[in-house]
């Protein structure tokens, strides 16, 4: 089996003013100087340049929370990936649920968007995940297949290990509901079985993240299940000591 370096990212949504981003990096940085695992932070447009400043030296990196396919045009509030370059970003969450659901972002879009992120040198953390409806229905792998299938529809084989994943179950996403362990896994090793489908070697390497109201106290249970190579953390990661304690978990 490939060994599979954790990566623990921090999505702060629409959270921090700078001064704010600039008070949880100095918190942040000597509560992970000794991480396993990799770190990133993905704070809104606003506050990347600010952040990548505030973690200049260490190991900690920094990804937008979106990002368009084209490199330039007539796209109005959209952000290209040699912008995100230009201000010290390294990668990029693709296809949050919320970006599907509230903004209406498409599969289609993402066929294009995580592509564009390899070929610029951006990290693509392609998000997917099912509603409550479709797992009462018991639909959960036929919608993780359209989003796996549709999102890496593009990416040549070779590349497909560049990518991280992250499942995040829409119904454990700021409702304090957490999918179990077994869930989790069981959908994880879906997914890595639908890559392997394409390249049994890349699915060994690709990583593939839980997010869902991970937290301190659920962290360590399911970062320990071999299948969940780490966490996008969404409320726990706005506090320093909190995101810090996860990363440790998953080291």
């Amino acid at each position: 089996m490939a060994e599979r370096r954790p990566l623990v990212a921090a999505n702060w949504k629409m959270n921090k003013t700078r001064s704010e981003a600039e008070e949880f990096c100095r918190g942040l940085l000597p509560l992970v100087e000794n991480a396993a695992a990799e770190v990133f932070v993905c704070p809104p447009l606003t506050c990347i340049g600010t952040v990548v400043e505030a973690v200049s030296g260490s190991a900690v990196e920094v990804a937008s929370q979106n990002m368009h396919w084209e490199g330039e045009g007539a796209f109005t509030g959209e952000v290209s990936a040699a912008m995100l370059l230009d201000v010290g970003a390294r990668g990029a969450i693709l296809g949050h649920s919320e970006r599907r659901r509230l903004f209406g972002e498409t599969d289609e879009a993402l066929a294009r968007k995580v592509p564009a992120a390899l070929e610029a040198g951006l990290l693509p953390i392609l998000c997917v995940g099912e509603t409550e409806e479709e797992r009462d229905a018991e639909e959960t792998d036929r919608v993780l297949r359209r989003q796996i299938d549709a999102g890496l529809a593009r990416v040549e084989v070779h590349r497909l290990a560049e990518i991280v994943i992250a499942y995040e179950p829409i119904w454990a996403i700021g409702t304090g509901r957490t999918a179990t362990p077994e869930q989790a896994e069981d959908a994880i090793g879906f997914i890595r079985a639908l890559v392997a489908a394409r390249n049994e070697q890349a699915a060994e390497s690709l990583r593939i993240l839980y997010g869902g109201s991970m937290k301190p106290e659920n962290a360590e249970e399911l970062l320990g299940r071999g299948e969940i190579d780490g966490g996008l953390i969404g409320g726990a990661s706005l506090d320093p000591e909190a995101f810090a304690a996860i990363v440790t978990a998953a080291g």
